[in-house]
């Protein structure tokens, strides 16, 4: 989702630096403009003295203008902050035994191990990511368990088969896990 908001963000900012800039180039330059245009000259200013002065007899004009520029800025603030914090691990540092290491890929490893621990009895589905450093990764792993299974006994299983495997492959010391367990949603079954 992060990714799309970014993309109509930047698209959204890009198409309005545009319009602004070929507006001021256009009426700068002297060219011929239509006469809905906002500017008509090479002197003509963003804002006269009559618009800046229009609102200000009206006493819910500056609430608004500062609301909606508190909006802006704190809708700035979560993009920003949203940029800074990765939603997935892109890498992980493996020892090669070398002392340069290798890289696995963070994706590989999270569709590994979601594909081990969907071959688990029970489990329908199964989604994993994986969060902090490179060196010391930990996996959110979502399971969608069918009527049948035993929550308990497939928590067991994941840890000693598709965690174990996925920490020994990657040679890591731990491997943490915030699992996540769920039904699946099923019709009921009619008895005659």
């Amino acid at each position: 989702m992060l990714r799309t908001v970014n993309r109509v963000l930047i698209g959204l900012a890009g198409l309005a630096l545009v319009a602004a800039g070929g507006a001021a180039l256009a009426a700068g330059s002297g060219l011929a403009v239509p006469s809905w245009w906002p500017w008509h000259g090479r002197h003509d200013v963003l804002l006269s003295h009559a618009r800046r002065e229009r609102w200000h007899q009206h006493g819910w004009w500056w609430p608004v203008v500062i609301a909606a520029l508190a909006v802006l800025v704190l809708l700035a603030l979560w993009w920003l902050l949203a940029q800074l914090r990765r939603a997935r691990l892109a890498e992980i540092l493996v020892d090669s035994g070398d002392g340069a290491g290798a890289l696995l890929r963070g994706r590989a490893l999270e569709a590994v191990l979601a594909g081990e621990a969907e071959s688990l009895p029970g489990v329908a589905r199964a989604h994993v990511t994986l969060h902090g450093r490179r060196t010391t990764p930990e996996a959110r792993i979502a399971l969608a368990l069918e009527p049948h299974a035993a929550p308990a006994e497939t928590l067991t299983l994941l840890v000693s088969q598709a965690l174990a495997h996925a920490r020994d492959s990657a040679g890591l010391a731990e491997l943490p896990a915030d699992v996540r367990l769920r039904g699946v949603k099923h019709r009921a079954r009619r008895v005659n």
